[in-house]
């Protein structure tokens, strides 16, 4: 870490050129004293990769940033915020602290935050910016987690492991048993030590994998940000075996979207199917993530177009968890029929469908965008059909 970066010129530099073209400053070269115009260039991209992501770390003065690749793997505030809300108590441990947005967030529900984090620098990185941000309940330790914990015996309310998915030899990884630390090998030192467990992974991880790697599931959060999933958190017990709730939320710019269940409702629930109806529902995708197609049809009332059309309807209007349409008309997925509805721009979504979406706009000549949304999907009587609609949410 070198302070010489936080001089109040360099500082003023850094900001000045947030938007500069990263090139054009390397190029030019810089004269400061003590700083390489490298490491220049390294804070302006980390920087402006926090400006949305992490807003509060950008606006504050004096902020040290790690390199781009740290920032790339953190946890946004949003998502960051949403999670710390979950959970509460005297004492956590943040097994896994990388640049400290999670322990940040938990030092606003607990009363002591202990940090650990195996790279030195990084964690140097972290103490000096918790003093930028005010926050004095942290402690920082610059340790490898697990063996922290090995040697301790100290009991906390609860631990926190987000395990890193990059592997020396395997490269990205998403099973846990490939990530470091090993959560499966370590879950008895880890329960040795707290009754609750939370753990994030990779957003692309099978909910049944995940299962099967992991013991005293009791609660599995999905969470996506502007419909995109961005965490899977399990919740573990310790000796728990009783059922296991799914919560999914998808955090937007003005609402959030919830929709829970238990795991085992879905296996055991009907669904009825019907003809679409005047409206058409679209869930979002943390509860696709879940794989509620039968529980929400059936907590919502709604009817399923297919057993694989994952998209719903019905004859009223409901306030539902996803995307909502008004269907105008319905189709039969044919070039003749469709060519007299004489629609050349419109938004494309395929579900149960035979062809891709730049396929179908090849084929038909739709350019992307407008105010109509095209659905191309198979019905119950296993026909492929087109249904035109206006959005309505």
């Amino acid at each position: 870490m070198n302070k010489s970066i936080l001089n109040i010129e360099i500082q003023e530099f850094l900001n000045i050129n947030i938007d500069s073209d990263i090139t054009s400053v390397l190029l030019k070269g810089t004269h400061f004293k003590g700083v390489q115009t490298k490491e220049l260039v390294e804070q302006i991209e980390a920087k402006k990769r926090c400006k949305i992501k992490l807003s509060t770390w950008f606006n504050t003065p004096n902020i040290f940033y790690p390199n781009k690749l740290n920032i790339e793997q953190t946890s946004s505030e949003t998502a960051a915020e949403y999670k710390s809300q979950l959970i509460e108590g005297d004492s956590i441990i943040d097994l896994t602290g990388g640049f400290g947005v999670d322990s940040f967030y938990y030092s606003k529900q607990f009363e002591t935050v202990t940090y650990c984090e195996i790279n030195y620098s990084l964690s140097k990185i972290v103490a000096h910016n918790f003093n930028q941000l005010q926050i004095d309940n942290v402690k920082i330790n610059n340790t490898d987690g697990i063996t922290f914990l090995k040697k301790s015996l100290k009991q906390y309310d609860w631990i926190y492991l987000d395990p890193s998915r990059r592997h020396d030899s395997k490269g990205k990884v998403f099973f846990l048993k490939d990530c470091l630390p090993n959560v499966p090998n370590n879950m008895e030192i880890l329960f040795n030590h707290s009754k609750n467990i939370m753990v994030k992974t990779s957003p692309l991880l099978d909910i049944s994998v995940g299962l099967n790697e992991l013991k005293y599931v009791k609660t599995i959060h999905i969470i996506a940000i502007n419909n995109e999933v961005k965490e899977l958190l399990w919740v573990l017990e310790n000796k728990y075996k009783n059922e296991i709730a799914v919560k999914t939320v998808n955090i937007n710019k003005d609402t959030q979207e919830h929709f829970s269940f238990k795991l085992s409702s879905e296996a055991e629930t009907g669904v009825n199917y019907s003809i679409p109806f005047t409206y058409l529902y679209e869930p979002n995708a943390a509860i696709l993530k879940s794989g509620a197609f039968k529980t929400i049809s059936n907590k919502l009332k709604l009817f399923k177009l297919h057993q694989h059309s994952h998209i719903y309807t019905s004859k009223y209007l409901i306030n539902f968890p996803g995307r909502c349409f008004k269907i105008d008309k319905i189709l039969p997925y044919n070039k003749k029929d469709f060519k007299r509805e004489s629609i050349i721009k419109a938004n494309i979504t395929t579900r149960n469908f035979p062809e891709t979406v730049k396929q179908i706009r090849e084929k038909l000549k739709i350019k992307d965008g407008g105010n109509i949304y095209l659905f191309f999907t198979t019905n119950i009587k296993n026909k492929h059909i087109v249904l035109v609609c206006e959005k309505l949410s």
